[in-house]
């Protein structure tokens, strides 16, 4: 990821950040009525400091199944082929290559069911396509999650989902997984808009996939990261400023829900270059990483739900 992406921001996205605040201060505490659960979140997180030089381009997060405690975070265009275990408190980082992997321009990733029963994967989205010409295809690798700390991936287990899209070539850094169905969801990064593609369940690793385009998110542009909590039931998806949030409704599609607008806009803490959310495993939260930019240091938020 380059800084001069975002140097111009649309009027429009200067005004999504202002009305943030003002709908984060305001209106009663609300409920998910499919949970009963609070949809409010704390709006100054825990920040917990990240060791500069290890991480300084992270570009995305998922929950690692196998290591309570951790998550997963990557680096985009030029660095290591490689996935970064990263503690909740910030003070433990371990790198783990991708054997038979190469990072052009990792942005993004997730972690959940696959082919597989029983079984974790990671998926990790070589998405990101600022760099003109752009590719025509994409790609997006999914391997089994190692099952401990001492552990190494193998390069046996590695996958590759090839796929274009059908209105031609498309800069993305928000790869999302729904666990309900394991289709596969990207949103593409434009300054005016965010596209939502979908790779059906089960995806091709032999052949190039046509993505099939579901449609535009309302409210969201400079889409720089998004999840799916691991109930299937709430979406987040961010830019450099907001998270914006969804409540996926019982028999509701990923695609249903994102079409419509979102349930509420979170103004974030201010960060170098926020690219990175995911839910905790129990949903009782959600962090957020970014690059570390021109600043000297960067930290792992956490915003708790109320």
């Amino acid at each position: 990821m380059k800084l001069y992406k975002f140097r111009f921001l649309p009027q429009k996205f200067l005004l999504f950040a202002t009305m943030a605040v003002f709908w984060t201060a305001c209106g009663d505490p609300e409920v998910n009525p499919e949970t009963g659960d609070s949809i409010d979140f704390e709006t100054v997180p825990a920040q917990f400091a990240i060791q500069p030089e290890i991480i300084n381009e992270a570009s995305g997060l998922a929950n690692s199944f196998s290591m309570n405690g951790y998550l997963w975070t990557l680096q985009d265009s030029g660095k290591p082929n490689s996935l970064y275990l990263v503690s909740t408190d910030g003070k433990t980082i371990k790198e783990f290559n991708i054997p038979g992997s190469s990072n052009h321009d990792w942005e993004d990733l997730a972690s959940g069911p696959g082919p597989a029963d029983g079984v974790k994967y990671m998926y990790i989205g070589e998405i990101g396509n600022n760099n003109l010409p752009m590719t025509s295809t994409n790609i997006i690798y999914r391997i089994p999650e190692i099952g401990g700390i001492n552990e190494s991936f193998n390069q046996s287990g590695l996958e590759k989902i090839t796929y274009n899209y059908p209105d031609g070539p498309r800069d993305a850094e928000s790869l999302l997984l729904d666990p309900l169905t394991k289709d596969i969801f990207i949103i593409s990064k434009e300054m005016d808009n965010a596209g939502l593609y979908r790779l059906p369940y089960p995806q091709s690793t032999s052949a190039t996939i046509t993505a099939e385009k579901v449609g535009i998110i309302p409210s969201v542009v400079f889409a720089t990261g998004g999840n799916i909590s691991v109930s299937g039931g709430e979406i987040l998806i961010r830019n450099y400023t907001s998270a914006f949030y969804w409540i996926r409704s019982t028999g509701e599609t990923v695609g249903q829900t994102l079409l419509r607008a979102p349930r509420k806009q979170m103004f974030l803490a201010p960060e170098p270059q926020g690219e990175s959310i995911c839910f905790d495993l129990e949903a009782k939260g959600f962090y957020t990483l970014g690059e570390i930019g021109q600043a000297a240091s960067v930290n792992l938020n956490y915003y708790k739900r109320k």
